[in-house]
């Protein structure tokens, strides 16, 4: 039974080689994916929307199979890198604001100029601060 298992795996390795496989853009297209199909069942009593929701369920599946095993790598990778580039700063906005709000200990102000967060302690009361970055001045509650 194990040299069945091992023979289907090799199989899927010699398949897959020189295929694109999944990357981070799948990811994202795959849990749009979900989504969405959340939404059909939620909205299953209208009709047009069943009809959208089901043409674009279907687009996204081809379109993350296609991703799945294409050979063109450079034309993947580049698709990938651009969702990269758009996503990422996205994801460390979010990732750092949900950061500031569990920090207790310090007070954080955006600069109205260049937008630079600027952190000071907690608990000062009112305050001024110099913005390090063009120098305006912050005026605040800590």
């Amino acid at each position: 039974m194990r040299n069945f298992f091992y023979r289907i795996t090799s199989a899927m390795a010699r398949f897959m080689y020189g295929r694109n496989g999944t990357d981070q853009l799948n990811l994202a297209l795959l849990v749009v994916y979900l989504i969405i199909c959340v939404l059909q069942m939620v909205l299953a009593r209208i009709k047009a929307a069943m009809v959208i929701l089901n043409l674009l369920a279907i687009a996204l599946a081809a379109l993350v199979l296609f991703r799945v095993f294409s050979r063109n790598l450079a034309r993947r990778r580049a698709e990938n890198a651009r969702f990269l580039s758009w996503w990422t700063p996205l994801k460390n906005r979010a990732a750092g604001a949900r950061q500031r709000r569990q920090d207790k200990e310090h007070k954080y102000f955006t600069c109205d100029g260049c937008k630079t967060i600027c952190r000071v302690p907690a608990g000062k009361g009112k305050i001024e601060i110099t913005c390090p970055k063009c120098g305006r001045k912050i005026i605040g509650k800590s």
